[in-house]
């Protein structure tokens, strides 16, 4: 048997890489009216744009589940699962109080990705190759604290009403004033999302959006990853242009948004993950 490696749906990973590392996904939830639905596992067909949509944190008892099969599965050689940013979700707390409650929490790990989407995933990946070779639990637990520490994640979003709305914004962007003539350029430190800049014009907001993880990728090699909402021709070119500039890039993963991020990013967002030193 080998480690096991959980993390939730927000880390928007490919399915086929979910399926060929083993790796076991707890569904968060996009709340419609009365209606919670399960990221990844219901149907989802909502309007970005509404304000009656919001997300919950998976529950305890939900994360306690996959925690326990996952450690099933593992044959007891443990669980490490990293989740999404706890500055940015009740996600990870969840797990914490979930672990309390299994009689082997010592056999499950928890890390904070400080990250979102991809930012969470790039390590996810990190660890899970790692388990797949046969590492102990220590060691996949510090490559998955070690990928998350360096991380950096840079987001280009049409407008931040929707992240102001849900509180995911540092109160530091208060002095946005109009959005209509700027678009912000977002990032996160230390697991939450701040202002890096606001710039005039789209095409000079993917420049900076493109220059700034060129130089968070070094010249050690890196894994990247491009994310969208609505945005995949955008995405695609920021992509070919990261693949020509970044040196020895080790990986580029192109992926959607999902739902949970996209309730609070908007339509037409467009993100660049980095791991310097990459995810083997």
């Amino acid at each position: 048997m080998a480690v096991v490696v959980v993390t939730d749906s927000s880390a928007s990973l490919p399915a086929e890489l979910v399926d060929e590392l083993g790796i076991a996904v707890v569904p968060l939830h996009v709340l419609v009216g009365d209606r919670a639905i399960r990221e990844g596992v219901d149907p989802i067909d909502i309007d970005y744009s509404s304000d009656t949509v919001t997300t919950s944190a998976a529950s305890p008892g939900e994360l306690r589940a996959v925690y326990e099969r996952a450690l099933e599965r593992s044959g007891g050689d443990g669980v490490v699962a990293v989740h999404i940013s706890r500055q940015l979700s009740g996600t990870w707390e969840a797990g914490r109080q979930a672990v309390r409650d299994m009689d082997a929490a010592d056999r499950v790990r928890l890390v904070d990705s400080l990250g979102a989407g991809l930012a969470t995933g790039l390590p996810v990946l990190a660890a899970a190759r790692r388990a797949r070779d046969g590492a102990t639990l220590d060691i996949v637990y510090d490559t998955a604290v070690a990928a998350s520490s360096r991380s950096r994640t840079f987001i280009l979003v049409n407008r931040t009403e929707q992240l102001r709305r849900g509180g995911r914004l540092s109160s530091a962007a208060a002095f946005f004033g109009s959005e209509l003539v700027t678009k912000p350029l977002l990032q996160i430190v230390q697991g939450r999302l701040e202002l890096r800049e606001k710039v005039r014009t789209r095409s000079k907001a993917y420049a900076k959006l493109v220059a700034a993880a060129v130089d968070a990728a070094g010249d050690d090699g890196a894994a990247v990853a491009v994310q969208h909402l609505g945005a995949e021709e955008a995405a695609h070119t920021v992509a070919a242009q990261l693949r020509d500039l970044v040196p020895g890039i080790r990986e580029l993963i192109i992926a959607e948004f999902g739902p949970t991020l996209g309730v609070h990013l908007g339509t037409g967002a467009v993100g660049v993950l980095v791991v310097p030193g990459g995810c083997a």
